[in-house]
């Protein structure tokens, strides 16, 4: 399931550097691209962007359900 980000964004930029997709661009709030999110499954054991934000934004996105084995081959797909 890709992640998303509510208004409660505070635009730290906290997040962005940390994404290994660069799923993540600057907006009211920032924006988390859908089709590039892993939730840095193939990268990292946890959502690197979640662990980095102050002012825990960034639930699941409901209308992007993944398995692991989806999200671990979009994860291939972005670094080939």
């Amino acid at each position: 399931m890709a992640l998303m980000i509510t208004q409660d964004c505070t635009e730290c930029d906290a997040c962005a550097p940390v994404c290994p997709n660069e799923a993540i661009t600057k907006g009211t709030p920032y924006v988390i691209d859908a089709l590039k999110c892993t939730e840095c499954v193939g990268a990292e054991d946890e959502p690197q962007c979640k662990l980095v934000c102050p002012a825990d934004c960034i639930p699941e996105n409901p209308d992007f359900k993944e398995s692991n084995e989806e999200l671990l081959a979009k994860y291939a797909q972005l670094h080939t």
